[in-house]
């Protein structure tokens, strides 16, 4: 059979909306068509046949794919009776809650001779082969660091949430077997542990924090069959999100993978891989003879791990003095640095003195950030938990004045797709890289399948910050555009300066055409290129260039700086590159940005070059204090 691939989705309401997403996005390719959804509880609009039974869907519909993102223990019955209809499974992670049920889907897989891909994206990354080399000589032990917050409604997002089992029946949603279950599998796959009988020996500390049943933080040490050793720590009561890695220990050379960023850091430097989608993945197994990334046999050595903590005593409770209890969350104060140095020494939390060690003994997380001498005045963040309607890209957040008020705002509940400072057009040749809706002329906003992602490929350090180069990568994997970016930090006066600049080259060999909304009809809206989000809230709001007062008089200026204010905090922008209009708000949201194409398409048939200089202060600036620290902070 040739042509779109017909996909069933079973499982909608969590995970699986992602999933829906992916199959929206691959059939606008022409690779995929969604066929039905097979769900308890469906959601209405949904333009295809509905049922609670997945066989028969695949039956009624004559689908090639069934998708299962159903809870854990439903994964052998739903993937088997797939199989048995008719269809290749892609099933989420973890595979099964247990050996015996692994291996129910391991015999329909050989008796239908039907594909069941397991959905560890992380392992369709080019990090994992990469990481196996950066070295220069072989992965003698892996250290495993995850640190994530989760507020108590986590825990009563279904009925199986937080349990080790529901109504007899095993579930296991644990921190090592389902938020971190890719850290488990991404090292297990570096090294080369694919089956259960590569690990010949597990040792499991299992603490909970929260009144639930299983683990919500937790240490492994694996010894595998050829002597690596695999150390895991996790948590889920950290204060604040962190990006999860793996150190790779070497015997005289070390380095991380950040496996949800799929980037390594070594000797300094941050190198960026691409990522091959799953879906698109077991699609391309079956219409052209693809190898699969993530078979079901591939998942064994993380069956193994998952069927050790089934049969593990119960974690052991956390004792409440080493608790901090907010409104919404557990936290255990120092956890982060904990887990970096069980990472670094391969240690288990006991030997690390948990709990009665929490805050004394740990070390920083491994992060990006700019100082202003010895203070650190932002940091840089590439998130691996974005979705594609994000437009995921780098970004700077929280940004701080040298008194510590933090100037940026990051998923704000009016705009979910504004991060912090960075770099976002709504429209590259038609891919969206702004995030959320895309405007369409004669209709509005519309939620299109159409979202970018700027993928790093390096990051060095430079003198006062980075210098990076990025892919700008539409929808369907093509890279449309190639990005050189610097950002630096230096004092100016009683403040500091950021320098930031960036050049957009096409990739495609014809003139990249960039627009904003504003280019396509919606007036106003000239958006697109270097944009800066500050807090909304903030008391004594104003702007002013040297012309003129007020959002309404400033937007679509063009005057080479523009300062917005607050009672607490300043940011005075100087165009250094260029001098485009300023987009400005102020009244629906505090942002602001020279606007690459303002109201035309800009039609790039080589490279476009543009910079920046923003200086942070505390307090505000009166408009003479503005005009000389403009022309004291130009590079």
């Amino acid at each position: 059979m040739r042509g779109p691939v017909k996909v069933v989705v079973a499982g909608v309401n969590g995970y699986g909306r992602h999933h829906l997403q992916n199959v929206r996005r691959l059939a606008a390719a022409g690779r995929a068509e969604l066929a039905g959804v097979c769900d308890l509880r469906p959601p209405a609009g949904l333009d295809v046949p509905v049922s609670a039974d997945l066989a028969a869907l695949v039956g009624r519909t004559g689908a090639e794919v069934a998708v299962i993102a159903t809870p854990i223990h439903t994964h052998a019955p739903l993937a088997a009776a797939a199989l048995r209809a008719g269809a290749h499974v892609l099933l989420e992670k973890p595979p099964a809650p247990s050996v015996e049920e692994f291996g129910t889907i391991s015999a329909a897989v050989a008796e239908t001779g039907r594909a069941c891909q397991v959905g560890f994206q992380s392992l369709g990354s080019d990090a994992i082969a990469a990481a196996r080399e950066v070295l220069g000589e072989p992965v003698r032990s892996i250290g495993v660091a995850g640190a994530w917050t989760r507020p108590l409604a986590y825990y009563t997002r279904s009925a199986w949430a937080g349990r080790r089992r529901l109504d007899g029946v095993d579930v296991m949603d644990g921190a090592l077997t389902n938020p971190f279950a890719h850290a488990v599998a991404s090292a297990l796959a570096v090294a080369g542990a694919d089956t259960v009988d590569s690990i010949d020996g597990i040792e499991l500390e299992l603490y909970r924090a929260n009144a639930i049943e299983s683990d919500d933080t937790s240490s492994a040490r694996l010894r595998l069959a050829d002597g690596t050793v695999i150390a895991i720590t996790v948590s889920l009561c950290s204060d604040r999100r962190t990006e999860p890695y793996l150190h790779l220990h070497g015997e005289t050379r070390s380095a991380r993978l950040f496996y949800t960023l799929d980037e390594i850091e070594a000797g300094g430097v941050r190198t960026g891989f691409a990522r091959t989608d799953l879906l698109g993945n077991l699609i391309a197994h079956i219409r052209d003879g693809a190898d699969l990334l993530v078979p079901l046999a591939r998942t064994g050595g993380f069956t193994r791990l998952l069927d050790a903590i089934r049969r593990a005593p119960e974690p052991r409770p956390v004792e409440g003095r080493f608790v901090r209890t907010e409104p919404s969350r557990l936290v255990l104060p120092g956890i982060e640095g904990l887990v970096v140095r069980a990472a670094e020494d391969l240690a288990t939390l006991s030997e690390l003195g948990f709990p009665g060690s929490l805050g004394s003994v740990g070390r920083p997380w491994p992060e990006t950030v700019l100082r202003v001498g010895a203070r650190e005045v932002a940091s840089y963040v590439q998130r691996g938990d974005l979705q594609a309607t994000d437009a995921p890209r780098p970004h700077l957040h929280p940004v701080r004045t040298l008194g510590g008020t933090v100037v940026t705002e990051t998923q704000p509940d009016d705009h979910v797709h504004h991060f912090g400072v960075g770099v976002a057009i709504s429209d590259v040749d038609g891919a969206n890289f702004w995030g959320g809706s895309t405007y369409v002329r004669g209709e509005g906003p519309t939620m299109l399948p159409n979202h970018g992602r700027q993928r790093r490929r390096t990051l060095r350090p430079v003198d006062g910050g980075y210098a990076e180069s990025l892919d700008w990568v539409g929808p369907d994997g093509t890279v449309l555009a190639g990005e050189d970016r610097t950002l630096t930090a230096r004092p100016v006066a009683d403040a500091w300066a950021l320098d930031f600049a960036f050049t957009l080259t096409g990739r495609t060999g014809k003139p990249l055409v960039l627009q904003s909304s504003a280019c396509k009809g919606r007036a106003g809206a000239g958006y697109g290129g270097f944009f800066w989000r500050a807090p909304k809230g903030s008391a004594g709001l104003a702007v002013f260039t040297a012309e003129a007062s007020g959002e309404e008089a400033v937007h679509g200026s063009v005057t080479p700086w523009l300062a917005l204010t607050s009672d607490a905090w300043s940011l005075l922008f100087v165009q250094t590159t260029g001098l485009d209009p300023w987009f400005v708000r102020v009244a629906e949201y505090p942002g602001v940005g020279p606007a690459l194409a303002w109201d035309e398409p800009l039609a790039v048939p080589g490279r476009v070059d543009r910079a920046i200089t923003v200086v942070v202060a505390d307090g505000p600036l009166a408009p003479g204090r503005a005009r000389d620290l403009a022309a004291e902070a130009a590079p």
